[in-house]
């Protein structure tokens, strides 16, 4: 039996099979999306499904449209007027491996293609507004982030609650959506520790880079000792909020904000 990482990955997989667009496109969009990743986003939208008593089969298209936007984003992100990363998930970044043209319509084409998903489902209005807002607030976090005019703490907070957050957010709250809308608003509380969990210790792990750059993260503002303390508070907040809750679902995902909180890489 396949497991939950390798079903979202055939489901990405069949999308993009189903794909009819031209033949570079199709080829530079899949080069992107399929065959790399944690898949930690889609993986969430479906954990909170199960756990709430939904159904991974209605929740799978949602989750592989969030993953669209997810790797739209990260494509964008490497373009040189961003970031300019020539790397990816340990292959060339799209931009380094197809032109700068090609991989501003891939982002555009991935975003396009997660809204046309989501519109084909039948109902479930709140939980695609959930992924939509993910969508528009990650990118305001970026917008804030690039350009950075005050370095603050609530200005630090903003950007990363969407920049890295949002898509957290929109995974935990469109799975409460699709299984128990009443539980709604805790899970975009669990999603949003979630994603502070992520970032904060994705700065440490960044922090030589960040400081070279001069960027605003957790550990350049407020320094290791504060950031690991900071880590250690969202990751009891999420653990507080999954205390209800039992049975293999919520156990994996114990293991998994377990897992963001000390991990490596």
């Amino acid at each position: 039996m396949m497991c939950r990482t390798e079903r979202i990955e055939q489901a990405l997989r069949t999308y993009m099979t189903e794909d009819a667009s031209a033949s570079l496109l199709k080829e530079s969009m899949s080069y992107s999306l399929l065959d790399g990743g944690k898949r930690i986003r889609p993986q969430l939208l479906l954990l909170i499904t199960e756990m709430l008593g939904g159904k991974e089969d209605e929740a799978m298209p949602f989750a592989c449209a969030l993953e669209m936007i997810h790797c739209y984003s990260l494509v964008h992100d490497d373009l040189p007027a961003m970031d300019n990363d020539a790397m990816r998930r340990g292959k060339l970044s799209c931009h380094a491996r197809f032109g700068e043209g090609n991989a501003i319509l891939v982002g555009d084409a991935l975003l396009t293609k997660a809204g046309m998903l989501l519109l084909a489902q039948d109902g479930h209005d709140e939980a695609k507004r959930a992924i939509f807002e993910g969508a528009y607030a990650m990118v305001s976090g970026q917008s804030d982030d690039l350009n950075l005019k005050e370095r603050t703490a609530e200005t630090l907070e903003r950007i990363h609650l969407n920049k890295t957050g949002a898509l957290f957010r929109a995974a935990c709250t469109a799975g409460a959506y699709l299984s128990d809308p009443a539980k709604a608003e805790t899970m975009r509380e669990f999603g949003d520790a979630i994603g502070l969990l992520f970032q904060m210790t994705d700065d440490l792990l960044d922090e030589e880079k960040d400081r070279l750059e001069d960027k605003l993260t957790y550990v350049t503002f407020y320094g290791r000792e504060v950031t690991k303390a900071c880590i250690e508070t969202e990751y009891k907040r999420a653990d507080a909020i999954l205390a209800p809750y039992a049975g293999e679902a919520a156990e994996t995902l114990r293991n998994l904000i377990q897992l963001l909180r000390s991990r490596t890489y």
